[in-house]
Protein backbone atom coordinates (compact mmCIF):
# COMPACT_ATOMS: atom_id res chain seq x y z
CA UNK A 1 0.00 0.00 0.00
CA UNK A 2 2.81 2.44 0.83
CA UNK A 3 4.56 1.62 -2.44
CA UNK A 4 1.37 2.60 -4.29
CA UNK A 5 1.63 5.94 -2.49
CA UNK A 6 5.21 6.26 -3.85
CA UNK A 7 6.66 5.72 -0.39
CA UNK A 8 9.43 3.16 0.00
CA UNK A 9 8.93 1.49 3.38
CA UNK A 10 11.69 0.19 5.61
CA UNK A 11 10.28 -3.02 7.09
CA UNK A 12 11.85 -3.74 10.45
CA UNK A 13 11.16 -7.48 10.22
CA UNK A 14 13.14 -7.66 6.96
CA UNK A 15 16.22 -5.90 8.29
CA UNK A 16 19.36 -7.92 8.79
CA UNK A 17 20.76 -7.11 12.22
CA UNK A 18 24.47 -7.46 11.18
CA UNK A 19 25.34 -8.72 14.65
CA UNK A 20 23.20 -6.09 16.35
CA UNK A 21 20.35 -6.73 18.71
CA UNK A 22 16.88 -5.92 17.39
CA UNK A 23 16.84 -2.81 19.62
CA UNK A 24 20.14 -1.61 18.10
CA UNK A 25 18.81 -2.30 14.60
CA UNK A 26 15.63 -0.40 15.45
CA UNK A 27 17.56 2.58 16.79
CA UNK A 28 19.58 2.65 13.57
CA UNK A 29 16.36 2.61 11.56
CA UNK A 30 14.74 5.53 13.36
CA UNK A 31 16.35 7.95 10.92
CA UNK A 32 13.08 7.97 9.00
CA UNK A 33 10.50 10.75 8.60
CA UNK A 34 7.45 8.68 9.58
CA UNK A 35 6.55 5.30 11.09
CA UNK A 36 3.57 3.04 10.48
CA UNK A 37 3.04 0.51 13.26
CA UNK A 38 0.81 -2.51 12.74
CA UNK A 39 -0.88 -3.80 15.90
CA UNK A 40 -2.58 -7.17 15.44
CA UNK A 41 -4.24 -9.44 18.04
CA UNK A 42 -1.38 -11.94 18.31
CA UNK A 43 -1.37 -12.35 22.11
CA UNK A 44 -3.97 -12.71 24.84
CA UNK A 45 -3.75 -11.14 28.25
CA UNK A 46 -5.60 -10.85 31.53
CA UNK A 47 -5.65 -8.30 34.29
CA UNK A 48 -4.08 -9.70 37.43
CA UNK A 49 -6.64 -11.69 39.40
CA UNK A 50 -9.21 -11.69 36.60
CA UNK A 51 -8.55 -14.54 34.22
CA UNK A 52 -12.11 -14.33 32.89
CA UNK A 53 -11.47 -10.92 31.32
CA UNK A 54 -9.33 -12.09 28.40
CA UNK A 55 -8.27 -9.35 25.96
CA UNK A 56 -6.42 -9.55 22.69
CA UNK A 57 -3.14 -7.63 22.61
CA UNK A 58 -0.38 -6.84 20.19
CA UNK A 59 2.97 -8.53 20.70
CA UNK A 60 4.85 -6.76 23.46
CA UNK A 61 7.93 -6.22 21.28
CA UNK A 62 5.73 -4.32 18.79
CA UNK A 63 4.39 -2.14 21.62
CA UNK A 64 7.98 -1.42 22.69
CA UNK A 65 9.01 -0.57 19.12
CA UNK A 66 5.95 1.69 18.79
CA UNK A 67 7.03 3.53 21.93
CA UNK A 68 10.53 3.97 20.58
CA UNK A 69 9.21 5.52 17.36
CA UNK A 70 6.81 7.75 19.30
CA UNK A 71 9.72 8.98 21.40
CA UNK A 72 12.02 9.52 18.41
CA UNK A 73 9.55 10.96 15.86
CA UNK A 74 6.70 12.39 17.94
CA UNK A 75 3.06 11.36 17.81
CA UNK A 76 2.33 13.39 14.66
CA UNK A 77 4.73 11.18 12.68
CA UNK A 78 3.58 7.75 13.84
CA UNK A 79 0.41 6.08 12.55
CA UNK A 80 -0.82 3.06 14.46
CA UNK A 81 -2.92 0.65 12.42
CA UNK A 82 -4.80 -1.79 14.63
CA UNK A 83 -6.86 -4.80 13.73
CA UNK A 84 -10.17 -5.55 15.39
CA UNK A 85 -11.04 -5.35 19.05
CA UNK A 86 -7.55 -5.01 20.40
CA UNK A 87 -6.50 -3.73 23.81
CA UNK A 88 -4.56 -0.56 23.07
CA UNK A 89 -1.80 0.66 25.35
CA UNK A 90 -3.12 3.03 28.00
CA UNK A 91 -1.95 6.57 28.70
CA UNK A 92 -1.15 7.41 25.09
CA UNK A 93 -4.15 9.46 24.02
CA UNK A 94 -3.90 11.78 21.06
CA UNK A 95 -2.16 9.24 18.86
CA UNK A 96 -3.12 8.51 15.29
CA UNK A 97 -4.99 5.22 15.65
CA UNK A 98 -6.41 3.81 12.42
CA UNK A 99 -8.61 0.74 12.95
CA UNK A 100 -9.39 -1.99 10.44
CA UNK A 101 -11.33 -5.25 10.59
CA UNK A 102 -10.44 -7.50 7.67
CA UNK A 103 -7.88 -5.89 5.38
CA UNK A 104 -5.18 -3.32 5.90
CA UNK A 105 -6.49 -1.71 2.70
CA UNK A 106 -9.33 -0.34 4.85
CA UNK A 107 -6.80 2.12 6.31
CA UNK A 108 -5.51 3.66 3.08
CA UNK A 109 -7.56 6.88 3.09
CA UNK A 110 -6.88 7.77 6.72
CA UNK A 111 -3.24 6.76 6.44
CA UNK A 112 -2.84 8.85 3.27
CA UNK A 113 -4.40 11.85 5.04
CA UNK A 114 -2.04 11.41 7.99
CA UNK A 115 0.96 11.16 5.68
CA UNK A 116 -0.15 14.29 3.83
CA UNK A 117 -0.45 16.15 7.12
CA UNK A 118 3.13 15.10 7.90
CA UNK A 119 4.34 16.63 4.62
CA UNK A 120 4.27 13.70 2.20
CA UNK A 121 2.85 14.20 -1.28
CA UNK A 122 0.08 11.65 -1.82
CA UNK A 123 -1.94 11.63 -5.04
CA UNK A 124 -5.36 11.00 -3.48
CA UNK A 125 -7.13 10.75 -6.84
CA UNK A 126 -4.71 8.05 -8.00
CA UNK A 127 -5.15 6.25 -4.69
CA UNK A 128 -8.96 6.39 -4.98
CA UNK A 129 -8.83 4.94 -8.50
CA UNK A 130 -7.32 1.70 -7.19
Amino acid sequence: MLLRMNIKPVILGNMTPDGKTIIEALMASTDVPYAVVLLTPDDEGFKAGSDSDKRFRARQNVVLEMGMFLTKLGRERVAILHKGNLELPSDINGLIYIPFENSIQETKNKLAASLQKAGFYIDIEHLQAE
